[in-house]
């Protein structure tokens, strides 16, 4: 049994069971926060365009919903990892205004 089957199963007692749910939501979460961004964030980071990372993760995620753990399945993971570690950090770096990394900027730059 694999891909929605394996998550409707409600196996809680399976390790297997976690792993599937654990990367289903970070590939979910992965793909929302691809869709939520501006689309020149992404070119400005200098990053791929965000049609292709929205392709990309799309189709990670649908692929595990059908297909569950596997090939495919460690492979989207690897694109959703890429995503968050490489990707978001930069188009967020452009793209805050008053967060965290903002703490100490005054009108005309740091202080």
């Amino acid at each position: 049994m694999g891909g929605v089957g394996q998550v409707l199963v409600l196996d809680y007692l399976n390790p297997f069971w976690w792993l599937a749910v654990a990367m289903l939501g970070f590939k979910l979460f992965a793909l929302v926060d691809a869709a939520t961004r501006r689309e020149d964030a992404y070119r400005a980071a200098d990053k791929k365009t965000k049609g292709f990372w929205l392709a990309l993760l799309g189709i990670a995620f649908g692929l595990d919903l059908l297909f569950g753990l596997g090939f495919l399945t460690l492979a989207g993971l690897v694109a959703a990892i890429v995503y968050m570690v490489d990707v978001r950090p930069a188009i967020r770096a452009l793209t805050s205004r008053g967060g965290r990394n903002d703490r100490n900027m005054g009108p005309y730059g740091p202080w």
